[in-house]
């Protein structure tokens, strides 16, 4: 499905949204930006920041953490575009190449970037040899690593995940590409990760790795329930608008965003995901 001319005509969501919230996990198109050939799949480019805006005056989101798709590899040009045309309430996540210069990425700073992201999936760029480095120069700018992968590795990771000198920002309750149970390895690895007290987790995209689907995503909703219920002061709400990866059966995205804030305990949670973790990561 890529028609989005009736983006900001939809439902709204049942639940209290409180001014400020903020969408910590979306991407945005166009037509203007060529793709790098390592993208995983043809990007949506209908999906503009204007688009986005549609979609976020329904919702009640006046924010926005606009993050750099896999579709441009590093050339961040519809990222930064982005947050420019967004205005005062965006933020963003850049992908660049190791060895950037410091003036390069204080450039990028003050342009509203906040961090680097790192995708262990197809159409990723960067690679764990690439961490520690990017992480330092991260922590230089009090910026995130922004990570996402199959959380049935964390284990292995945990270390050097443990030893970042920045935050940490994982996507998608972990991305179990199988659903997990709250026992597994991996996800008592996430766990400990938010407990340590530098590491945040977005509860966004259910769908992504749900068996049971809609409209509750049971299977993948367990696990969100335990991470809101253990750490809501690390946990983020977010939209992944457009729902790449999803074109052909794209989520509807109030229905969504109620599904994901159903597995708070109480208003007073919801804000700390909506509001007040975002503004302590992203300096909004």
């Amino acid at each position: 499905m890529s028609d989005y001319s009736a983006i900001g005509a939809g439902p709204r969501p049942r639940h209290l949204i409180p001014s400020g919230a903020c969408d910590s996990h979306v991407h945005v198109y166009g037509p203007a930006y060529p793709v790098a050939p390592t993208s995983p799949l043809p990007p949506p480019v209908q999906a503009t920041t204007a688009v986005l805006m549609e979609l976020h005056r329904r919702l009640g989101v006046e924010r926005a953490l606009i993050v750099q798709p896999s579709a441009y590899g590093f050339d961040n040009a519809a990222t930064l575009d982005g947050i420019r045309d967004y205005g005062a309430g965006a933020r963003g996540i850049v992908v660049v190449p190791p060895g950037t210069d410091e003036a390069e990425l204080a450039a990028l700073d003050r342009a509203g970037v906040r961090g680097i992201r790192f995708h262990m999936m197809p159409g990723g760029l960067l690679d764990w040899d690439d961490l520690p480095g990017m992480a330092a120069q991260a922590a230089a700018l009090n910026w995130t690593i922004n990570l996402q992968l199959d959380g049935r590795t964390l284990p292995d990771h945990i270390e050097q995940l443990r030893s970042l000198p920045c935050k940490l920002v994982i996507d998608h309750i972990g991305k179990f590409l199988e659903p997990v149970g709250i026992d597994h390895p991996g996800f008592r690895a996430l766990l400990e990760l938010l407990d340590g007290g530098r590491c945040w987790v977005k509860l966004s995209a259910p769908y992504e790795t749900s068996r049971t689907g809609p409209p509750s995503y049971e299977d993948v909703a367990v696990l969100g329930r335990a991470l809101a219920a253990q750490a809501p002061q690390r946990v983020l709400w977010a939209s992944n608008f457009p729902h790449p990866g999803a074109q052909a059966n794209r989520p509807e995205d109030a229905g969504l965003m109620d599904a994901v804030l159903d597995w708070f305990a109480d208003d007073a949670a919801r804000r700390l995901a909506l509001v007040d973790n975002p503004v302590e990561l992203y300096g909004f």
